[in-house]
């Protein structure tokens, strides 16, 4: 016994899809349900009075293999209907209890980064020329940045195992880049031939950029890298 208020016992796994119904990954969570979300949830759930849940992410697999954090829910959307409905619109609309809004803070066990080197980050001209305050990228110009933690690959490679030569496998969840602060067209995400968690990303700069330094930063299945910076013109 205790004095909380929570009402069932609740075991979750979400099941992450792409548009064309391909899997990205799952977050799987536990915990109590019903009653009060925990400190520190995310702001849209913890300021719910009931209802908001308090369940603890587990693990998880593909994009989300290993990721630990916390998850609730919004009170969901109800919408009344009959037995004698068309089951066409049910399964359009839903039904009882109607639609429900889950939101996840994801810590991962990996999140994806631009390599560094010596020299600096290891972003590349089309030449394989490093980008360099001495040669800056241009606006427009389509850049390749070697990086790190984007996950699986169509197909996939064993852990830890390096990518094949023969091959180009294309990184299987969604990738977005942006420079500082602008989404850049990512013309391909790929694993880095002949590496094992290495890959290569080729983004175009967009255009505009001011001359100096810029942000870029790689986002995988909604998991953000650091930003790192490099020389534009």
């Amino acid at each position: 016994m205790g004095d909380t208020w929570r009402n069932t016992m609740a075991s979750i796994t979400l099941e992450i899809l792409k548009n064309d119904g391909t899997q990205i990954g799952t977050i799987i969570a536990s915990g109590l349900g019903g009653g009060t979300p925990p400190p520190g949830s995310p702001v849209p759930i913890s300021t719910i009075l009931q209802g908001g849940h308090n369940l603890a992410i587990t693990g998880g697999t593909g994009a989300f293999l290993g990721a630990r954090g916390q998850l609730g829910s919004l009170p969901p959307v109800g919408r009344n209907t009959s037995f004698t409905e068309d089951p066409v619109n049910r399964r359009r609309h839903g039904g009882a209890p109607g639609t429900w809004r889950w939101i996840a803070h994801v810590i991962p066990m990996t999140v994806p980064q631009v390599l560094t080197t010596s020299g600096g980050p290891a972003v590349f001209h089309s030449d394989s020329s490093p980008v360099t305050a001495a040669n800056p990228a241009k606006s427009g110009e389509v850049l390749i940045a070697q990086a790190t933690g984007l996950g699986p690959t169509v197909p996939s490679v064993d852990p830890g195992q390096s990518f094949p030569t023969d091959a180009i496998l294309p990184v299987n969840s969604p990738v977005t880049v942006t420079v500082n602060g602008q989404n850049a067209e990512v013309v391909n995400a790929v694993g880095w031939p002949g590496q094992a968690d290495t890959y290569r990303v080729d983004f175009r700069v967009p255009d505009g950029m001011t001359p100096g330094t810029a942000s870029v930063q790689l986002t995988v299945a909604w998991i953000a890298g650091t930003a790192v910076r490099i020389a534009v013109q």
